[in-house]
């Protein structure tokens, strides 16, 4: 009897919300990446990409514990000498909510171009509405 090895063209894509509201971050970003990634389905395969498409709302209202707020730090770098910047969560939180979702989402991906291609499936909004609703998303819960 043969293993069976799904292919790229039998890949059946769902599409799936995920509400962040008084949720922990890092929670919501690890359902995510799961999701993903396709490490939810029984024919996971981990040199395909077999995730699904993935929505966050309500990105703004996801809670960081413990003293995280004030204490982390994000950082980049422009490209030029002394360019390193960085920024503490409360003050991206306060100009761009949705951004710390999606980096704790991204870093919980493989850093190849099939993890790009994960990340490309992720849509993350800091309100509850969303533009989707013809996909016919189901609802995630966050444990």
């Amino acid at each position: 009897m043969s293993t069976f090895i799904p292919s790229a063209k039998s890949i059946e894509r769902r599409w799936h919300v995920i509400d962040a509201a008084g949720r922990s971050l890092g929670r919501v970003a690890s359902l995510a990446a799961k999701v993903l990634q396709g490490k939810h389905k029984p024919i996971y395969t981990p040199y395909i990409d077999c995730g699904d498409h993935v929505i966050v709302v309500n990105a703004a209202q996801a809670v960081l514990t413990g003293q995280k707020e004030e204490q982390k730090l994000y950082r980049y770098h422009s490209g030029y000498e002394g360019g390193l910047r960085e920024e503490r969560a409360k003050d991206l939180r306060q100009r761009r909510p949705s951004r710390l979702m999606e980096e704790a989402i991204q870093g919980m991906l493989p850093k190849t171009t099939m993890g790009k291609q994960m990340y490309r499936k992720l849509n993350v909004y800091e309100r509850a509405d969303h533009p989707h609703v013809a996909q016919k998303p189901q609802s995630l819960e966050v444990e």
